[in-house]
């Protein structure tokens, strides 16, 4: 208590403060995210962004292909979360002035040879995407829908180009988007004249471009695209096609548009995912499992439980009650340290490590402070965050050995530190190997590879031992009742308290209160969609907390009551694996939803699938392992043992 209270009033009087001095305060914005006024005819740079498609799932850098260059390419700063995600963020040739339209502006013209006619076919064939950013917002496809009141939906990207039949041949061929239509949107400050960009769209065509004579940069005009006559591309009835010795101009357009949608809500219509019903159904699915475990743990607790300790700790009805009920028999056994105690130790710890980190990360998520906006924002957000939660991972780790009797503190710390973080390195090499061999901007650098190290080694592990430390020099939990020095013989059980059955059967409640959540949360991952709905995020992780807390009592109780006091290990496993669960639905959503079809993106997917399910495992276990410790002691600190 003396802790969370000189942890807890620092804060009020910090909160107290800040709230007196908050009427005198400037506000401020994230880095990258600040307005930018703009007035007529200031430059607009375009940004291209890197190459995606949700059938390969591997990112490439957008001049990997023979596009047109700047006379030179210079790489945008990035953050650690936009590096792990494969952004290379580059200047590109188009440029424009504010609120000036143009019309057929030449970027380059280039002459496909058989290798980059064959690169440009790949892409194509793998429905990859172009990525581009204007003023930190990036550049997107409207689709209408069927249903004119239907607000439009947005696609991250323009496709490099499309396949098909045409001029009524039968043989396949492919076309390239060469001619890009820009919509630049704006939202006009009356008083002073300037404007902020509140939208970027473009619709993408493919067009043979044709022109007289012979060509010259600054002299030829194109006959299919020209300025003076007001003619641009309105469709794609002459397409450009891909093949070797073919050659493309590159051309666009840009128009601006006013807006009334201002500068603070123009990422509204990018997050605009699906219906918020859907979630609503999600959280009240969600609620009523709750209400049902609930409704259960209350009548264990309210009904069995306060009836059984009233009986034993009644005298003359002691021996009688000892007969009715089983789990005040194994009193004597029930604190007993359990096989592996060690790992268990590292397990819990590792577990603390982790909902704290996603605890901490939703709740800046909800404050805004990991907007979309700020791209990488929020895996660095996380990165960072475990590697500081490292302190309560050893407290949490050496808190629980020490009451096991352990002595060597540092060799728990160690493993805390190293064992998890170690699986997850290992499978992520392997990967970006993988990545790397296929010389994709997924790929993790050698600096940042570097960079992540130091972060564990030089900052995780250091506060994993000061954390076990202050644990470890704290006073030993003491149990509530004495431990027998021989262990009780545990009586044969009946097949539904078998371990492996009650495990499995554990993991479906917890999994099923979330799974439609899930849904989204893969959608967005594989999909290339954001997802930014994390108000219905943090509801479903309390559910989910509650929900795995309730599960691994309710089961916990059942084999205390069949005289089996192994609940150290079953526990932890009970809720923990609604982790093989989520692993399965990732394979079922793999076989249905996702196109992808190369073994290599097959191996990515489980692979990064498989680290989420871990982690999932290790947060869940470690929920249902601290209900069921709270629980044991509370029940067996309200009865009488002689």
């Amino acid at each position: 208590m003396a802790f969370w209270r000189s942890l807890f009033l620092p804060t009020l009087t910090f909160s107290a403060i800040f709230l007196f001095l908050i009427h005198g305060g400037h506000c401020f914005y994230l880095p990258g995210v600040a307005p930018q006024d703009l007035i007529e005819g200031d430059l607009l740079q375009v940004k291209v962004n890197k190459l995606t498609s949700t059938k390969t799932q591997l990112p490439y850098s957008f001049y990997s292909l023979p596009y047109c260059r700047p006379e030179k390419i210079v790489d945008s700063a990035e953050n650690l979360g936009e590096v792990l995600r494969g952004d290379r963020i580059e200047n590109s040739p188009y440029a424009f002035n504010m609120r000036e339209p143009r019309m057929c502006n030449v970027i380059c013209r280039l002459t496909l040879d058989a290798k980059t006619a064959k690169q440009f076919k790949e892409k194509i064939n793998d429905e990859y995407r172009v990525n581009m950013i204007l003023d930190n917002l990036p550049l997107v496809v409207p689709i209408r829908r069927l249903d004119p009141e239907s607000p439009t939906v947005y696609q991250l990207g323009y496709h490099i180009g499309l396949k098909g039949q045409y001029s009524g041949s039968k043989e396949e061929k492919y076309f390239i988007h060469n001619h890009l239509a820009f919509t630049v949107k704006f939202h006009r400050d009356l008083q002073t004249d300037s404007a902020r960009i509140v939208g970027f769209e473009v619709k993408p065509f493919s067009v043979k471009h044709e022109y007289d004579g012979k060509w010259d940069d600054n002299k030829t005009r194109l006959t299919t695209c020209d300025p003076h006559s007001k003619h641009t591309v309105v469709n794609s009835n002459s397409p450009q096609e891909v093949e070797d010795k073919k050659e493309i101009i590159f051309t666009y357009d840009v128009e601006f548009q006013a807006s009334d949608v201002k500068w603070a809500s123009r990422w509204d219509a990018y997050l605009l995912m699906s219906d918020d019903q859907i979630h609503w159904f999600s959280i009240v699915n969600s609620l009523m499992i709750v209400l049902f475990l609930s409704g259960m743990v209350a009548m264990i607790m309210l009904r069995t439980l306060y009836r059984d300790i009233s009986k034993y700790n009644d005298l003359e009805t002691q021996e009688e009650a000892q007969e009715e009920t089983g789990w005040k028999l194994v009193h004597g056994d029930v604190f007993r340290p359990p096989n592996n105690s060690d790992l268990l130790c590292v397990y819990v710890g590792t577990g603390v490590q982790f909902f704290g980190m996603i605890l901490v990360t939703m709740i800046f998520a909800i404050l805004g402070f990991l907007s979309p906006s700020n791209r990488g924002g929020l895996m660095t957000a996380m990165l960072l965050l475990w590697v500081f939660m490292g302190l309560f991972a050893g407290y949490a780790s050496a808190r629980l050995y020490r009451m096991f009797k352990g002595s060597e503190w540092k060799k728990i710390a160690f493993r805390t530190a190293i064992m998890f973080p170690a699986i997850v390195s290992a499978i992520f090499f392997v990967l970006n190997t993988i990545i790397w061999g296929e010389k994709s901007s997924g790929a993790v650098p050698f600096g940042t590879m570097f960079a992540l190290i130091f972060l564990w080694f030089g900052i995780s592990v250091p506060l994993v031992f000061v954390g076990s430390y202050i644990g470890f020099k704290k006073p030993a939990i003491e149990n509530p009742v004495k431990t027998n020095k021989i262990p009780r013989q545990i009586p044969e059980q009946a097949w539904y308290m078998n371990p492996s059955f009650s495990v499995l059967i554990g993991g479906i409640l917890p999994f099923g209160a979330v799974f439609i959540e899930l849904f989204f949360i893969l959608t967005s991952i594989w999909l290339n969609q954001f997802y930014y709905i994390f108000g219905f995020l943090f509801l479903v992780f309390i559910i989910l907390i509650v929900t795995c807390a309730e599960i691994a009592i309710v089961l916990c109780y059942f084999q205390l009551c069949s005289e089996d006091y192994l609940w150290w290990w079953r526990s932890y496993l009970t809720s923990g694996s609604s982790a093989l669960y989520l692993f399965l639905y990732a394979a079922f959503y793999f076989f249905t939803k996702l196109e992808i079809t190369k073994l290599v993106s097959g191996i990515l997917y489980f692979g990064y699938m498989l680290i989420a399910s871990y982690a999932f495992f290790v947060v869940t276990g470690t929920i249902g392992f601290y209900a069921c410790f709270w629980f044991t002691r509370l029940i067996y600190s309200s009865v009488k043992i002689d």
